[in-house]
């Protein structure tokens, strides 16, 4: 098979997989926790550092909330069998960057990668993700070039690939809506949230050889999921978020 249709072809099978991808990166983590040390061994300041690591992730939370909740239905969806687009994505988020979900994928697992501060366990996620994601990216690319043709290759010349041109913003053509973004984003934050908490937990036991619970952590893991289980709640059993 030639390498461009190889390509494509491995990007597809990587496409339906790619749910899976943070049981990787979670070996990485596991591997890093072993060399977990308080900066300066200072417990304080291991604590601002983990909240550093939280505007990373909730960064990339953000990322993904502005590019959902301004792009129509059935465009940047969860689909894993097969690519689909009704239309192309060029104004909002997409003004400024081809991929921002990916992005934004990317910034919420980082914020958790260098929570260990552990400098190879960063580097070991950035290159499987560029690895994983760089085949995905492609043959997504290519179903978008055979299917809109000019207009796509217009937008995609002069549309970074994953760093935001932040001169090109242009207006969404769609109305901001909140409840797709809760409907679709309440897992994410649930699991930034309980990673970066046990690896605090975990890394304190490492150093101090007890588990320890700040108050601060306690509160954001139990807001965090008390909202989880109200937007569960209606999400599945009521229609508040059915619409928009």
């Amino acid at each position: 098979m030639p390498l461009l249709e190889e390509m494509e072809a491995s990007g597809k099978k990587l496409f339906r997989w790619r749910s899976y991808i943070p049981l990787f990166f979670l070996v990485v983590l596991v591997s890093g926790l072993p060399y977990f040390q308080y900066p300066l061994g200072s417990h304080f300041l291991d604590q601002a550092w983990k909240v550093i690591c939280l505007c990373v992730s909730f960064t990339g939370l953000a990322v993904r909330a502005m590019t959902i909740g301004a792009t129509p239905n059935r465009t940047s969806g969860r689909n894993t069998k097969e690519q689909v687009a009704d239309r192309l994505n060029t104004t909002g988020v997409y003004s400024i960057i081809r991929n921002p979900l990916y992005l934004g994928n990317f910034l919420m697992v980082l914020g958790v990668m260098i929570s260990l501060r552990v400098w190879w366990v960063p580097l070991i996620y950035i290159l499987l993700f560029t690895l994983y994601y760089e085949r995905i990216i492609f043959a997504e690319e290519m179903y978008l070039r055979r299917k809109f043709g000019s207009e796509y290759m217009n937008w995609a010349s002069k549309t970074p690939a994953f760093v935001p041109r932040f001169s090109q913003w242009k207006a969404p053509e769609v109305l901001f809506s909140w409840k797709k973004v809760l409907r679709r984003e309440y897992h994410g934050v649930l699991a930034v949230v309980l990673a970066q908490f046990s690896i605090e937990v975990a890394g304190s036991y490492r150093v101090e050889g007890v588990f320890k619970f700040d108050l601060w952590w306690i509160c954001l893991v139990s807001l965090t999921i008390v909202a989880y289980i109200v937007i569960r709640f209606l999400h599945k059993k009521t229609r508040i978020l059915k619409s928009g």
